[in-house]
């Protein structure tokens, strides 16, 4: 790393230490750019790091949410299907759609949470955080 980098970085955390030891909730993460930057709450949105690969984008939250409301409305379907033959409702097909309505409302929340900081971020000209997660 070279030494120009590593003042900015230092310069950095020395801001983020001041704003949390005055209280304020901030998050320190590193840009898509590779710079190190201190987030406040409404503007990171929500944590991307992670050992493994994560859906970062507000639209990839979207598409999963979409994909786990059509879950939800499938497995509903399963339910109700047997009874139009005269059959039981297939009732543990239910479990399906605790799972789908649960991932739906997780993933809506992270998309809501994306989207409003992805705005506040627009608005204040921040850069984007990075969806790997580095050393800070």
């Amino acid at each position: 790393m070279d030494t120009d980098r590593q003042q900015r970085d230092d310069a950095t955390r020395a801001q983020h230490q001041a704003a949390v030891a005055a209280g304020e909730q901030r998050v320190l993460m590193r840009t898509k750019q590779g710079e190190l930057h201190s987030y406040g709450q409404d503007e990171f949105g929500f944590f991307r790091g992670g050992s493994d690969s994560t859906v970062s984008s507000a639209f990839g939250l979207l598409a999963l949410t979409w994909f786990f409301t059509a879950v939800a409305a499938g497995s509903l379907f399963l339910v109700v299907a047997p009874t139009t033959v005269g059959d039981d409702p297939l009732w543990g097909a239910l479990l399906l759609t605790l799972g789908g309505v649960a991932g739906l409302t997780y993933s809506g929340r992270l998309a809501r949470a994306e989207l409003r900081a992805r705005r506040v971020r627009r608005e204040r000209g921040l850069p984007e955080p990075s969806s790997v997660q580095n050393d800070v």
